[in-house]
């Protein structure tokens, strides 16, 4: 679309100036030291670890990995807090961020197929969860529908920290329910000790008929500049499946429906709908190509940092079809038969996104504050539907977001940081399917986090104010909104490293644009949605007690929350039909959300080499609107157990997941049968005096079972893999 020269001059200005402070940073470092600065840097070999814009991982005094906000000791506000580091990574590798972190307690995906899967936390998906690349949005399409996918790619993934609680102080007000940030390689953070390092990892496996592989190399210019450059190819058939496609409601249905065609002697719709009920062994359509390129360089002096990076990422995958439903676009009857000729063929997306990275830190010395971050993320974003070969719907995106963070000098009692961020999207949709009209949306924020105290007794505090414009041009509607978010935690810490507290939080989130502006036919969602224009900014008071720590050789980590909602958005079934889709509409109503989640982890055995660890996950969520009906796709009671041993050269883990049944369902979705997932894997490092290769071999789903994650819109036709065994090497050198 094009841009208004104001828009232009805005973005190219505040652009400008957070470029400027960034690239400023190592000149005035320099000056720094020249005048005999006493904050002057330390050597190469003396640094410091070195913070994220948005995190770092520190190790505390006994080796614990810690997630922190910048300036801050310890984040407690994010009390539901997980780390994975490479291994956990290639031992859960999938190729949406979704299907890699669903063993963690709180954490579901939206499956919607095996190219688009999301997070979901604490039951909250789509506007209430940030899916984040270190630190800044994807700015991707991924939130306005579950078919779309994440421009994110784990296989050259450092990290993955899930933060599951008020994190909307930190991200934005999409951040209501949780926030994953990816961490990535694009902008070196390091400079290597050797001439050059290579990262890499290949993977294999069955269900999915998998060839993956991705390659990064970091390449130091005379002793303060880094060139990275990563690649990443992944390609799938379609799913291998445990038994029937489709969930036996749904294939009830389709053989009710094709005793019907058959009674009017329609034969030939009528042994469609059978061979679509007894479909089984394979998901039809639902094969994935997926390719990356990025090229980053970096300016590393010490805690002064300067790197920019651009990169590429490109996936085509199939989209399953609904049996016995079609593509619906027709107005009247000669156009919708032409519709339901077209809703045959079999769609699927190819996506592009072109983006480019900016980060910067620049140590302040001596004074209030030590340290500014800024970073700053541009995405020009493409992805086209096809039915067939035919164009369907065209999605273009283009969208810039900044932050720039100040962390303040550490007091010993007194620590934090303040913030400002910025947002823009332009969204613009053309085809069948356009069911949001053409849009912009603006955010501006502040934010500051403190962190009192330096004994057993800690305070913590946060607060985010946002500005927010959304506006649809081809409907002649605008919107503002002014949320206030805040959270205060109280936190005891006893002398053996185990903290306990309580979180305190007000949230508010201004409605997006497809809440605002949809109206038209959603196939990912099989229902023609409606949006409000009227809607209001939704809010909701919140309390989580939380333990977390050591006690004797045990490591537990539990949280118990409860959020009020006022004028929580949702999508409500209207009753009545359009394009031969039902009508949901856009509604708000108060809402509750109660919620465990735990984990334990205790050394069962120690002995020369061998240690055999137990772990025991597990989580609870219960959401309802005022009226007690529950809100949908919520994940129902899952647990996990697992014995893994660990030795110098071998890691041999068996684990067992429980989802239960769920039952307690919205009027127009259909329950899930409960489902018991066996998993094996076998980790062996061959060189024992250095870890930088890692063999892994494995099975999950081994006892075959079908399994439907509830979160999912796709569940009644689109199950989990059937025995999926698999294979990877990862190297580091």
């Amino acid at each position: 679309m094009a841009l208004t020269p104001n828009t232009l001059i805005s973005h190219s200005a505040l652009a400008a100036a957070i470029a400027i402070g960034a690239i400023a940073a190592p000149v005035l470092a320099q000056e720094q030291q020249g005048e005999g600065d006493a904050a002057a840097k330390p050597a190469p070999a003396e640094r410091a670890p070195m913070q994220d814009d948005v995190h770092s991982r520190e190790l505390d005094y006994q080796g614990n990995i810690v997630v922190t906000a910048v300036g801050l000791k310890q984040l407690d506000l994010l009390a539901g807090t997980s780390v994975f580091e490479a291994e956990e990574i290639q031992q859960n590798m999938a190729g949406q961020l979704g299907d890699v972190l669903v063993k963690l307690p709180g954490v579901s995906a939206t499956s919607f197929s095996p190219g688009a899967s999301r997070p979901v936390l604490r039951g909250f998906q789509g506007e209430r969860v940030r899916v984040l690349n270190d630190g800044l949005g994807t700015i991707d399409v991924s939130n306005t529908s579950v078919d779309h996918a994440t421009t994110l790619e784990p296989l050259t993934a450092e990290r993955i920290e899930v933060l599951r609680g008020p994190a909307v102080m930190l991200y934005g007000s999409q951040a209501i329910g949780g926030a994953v940030n990816v961490i990535d390689k694009r902008i070196p953070r390091r400079i290597p000790d050797e001439p050059i390092h290579v990262d890499g990892l290949v993977g294999w496996n069955s269900a999915y008929d998998l060839r993956e592989g991705g390659l990064s190399v970091d390449i130091p210019l005379a002793n303060r500049f880094v060139v990275h450059v990563d690649g990443t190819y992944r390609e799938t058939n379609d799913l291998e499946i445990a038994g029937f496609t489709v969930a036996p409601i749904l294939r009830d249905e389709l053989l009710e429906e094709a005793a019907e065609e058959e009674a009017e002697g329609e034969f030939e719709e009528a042994e469609e709908l059978r061979e679509a009920a007894e479909q089984r062994g394979i998901l039809p359509n639902s094969a994935t190509r997926t390719w990356t390129a990025n090229a980053g360089f970096a300016f590393i002096d010490g805690d002064n940092t300067l790197g920019v990076a651009v990169g590429w990422y490109d996936t085509r995958y199939g989209v399953p079809g609904r049996p016995g439903a079609g593509h619906h676009h027709g107005e009247d009857e000669g156009e919708e038969e032409e519709g339901e000729e077209e809703g045959e063929e079999r769609v699927s997306i190819d996506l592009e996104q072109f983006r480019a990275d900016l980060r910067g830190q620049l140590d302040l010395g001596e004074g209030a504050f030590s340290q500014l971050i800024t970073r700053i993320g541009y995405s020009d974003y493409t992805h086209t539907e096809f039915e067939g070969d035919e164009v369907g719907t065209v999605f273009d995106v283009q969208g810039f977001e900044a932050r720039l963070e100040l962390a303040q000098k550490d007091r010993g009692w007194w620590r934090g940081s303040i913030g400002t961020q910025y947002y823009w999207r332009d969204f613009f949709a053309e085809g069948a399917e356009a069911y949001v009209p053409p849009n912009v949306t603006e955010q501006f924020a502040l934010f500051a986090l403190q962190e009192f105290g330096n004994g057993p007794i800690q305070l913590e505090a946060a607060a985010r104010y946002e500005m927010s414009d959304v506006e649809a041009q081809t409907l002649g509607v605008a919107r503002e909104f002014g949320t206030l978010s805040g959270a205060l935690s109280l936190i005891y810490e006893t002398d053996e490293a185990l903290r306990f507290g309580a979180n305190f939080s007000r949230a508010e989130r201004a409605p997006s644009a497809e809440e605002l502006f949809s109206d038209g036919p959603h196939i990912a969602t099989q229902a023609f949605e409606i949006g409000d224009p009227t809607l209001d900014v939704e809010s909701a008071w919140g309390v989580e007690a939380f333990l977390r720590g050591r006690i004797g050789k045990a490591e537990l980590n539990v949280a118990v929350y409860q959020n009020w909602f006022s004028d929580y958005v949702y999508l409500v079934d209207t009753g009545l039909e359009e394009d031969d889709l039902p009508v949901f509409q856009y509604l708000q109503d108060d809402a509750e959300y109660f919620g465990v989640e735990a984990e334990l982890s205790y050394p069962l055995y120690q002995g020369g080499d061998l240690t055999i660890i137990g772990d025991v996950r597990g989580d609870y969520i219960r959401a309802s609107l005022d009226d007690g009906s529950p809100i949908p796709r919520i994940p129902p009671l899952s647990l996990l157990g697992a014995l893994e041993a660990q030795t110098d050269s071998f890691d041999a883990r068996a684990e067992v997941q429980w989802f239960a049944e769920q039952d307690r369902v919205a009027g127009f979705e259909t329950p899930t049968d409960s489902f018991t997932l066996v998993n094996l894997s076998l980790s062996w490092r061959p060189f024992k005096d250095a870890k930088s290769v890692t063999v892994l071999l494995g099975a999950d789903n081994l006892l075959d079972v079908t399994g439907r994650r509830h979160a999912s819109f796709t569940k009644d036709f689109v199950p989990l893999a059937g025995r999926n065994l698999k294979a990877s090497v990862r190297v580091s050198f």
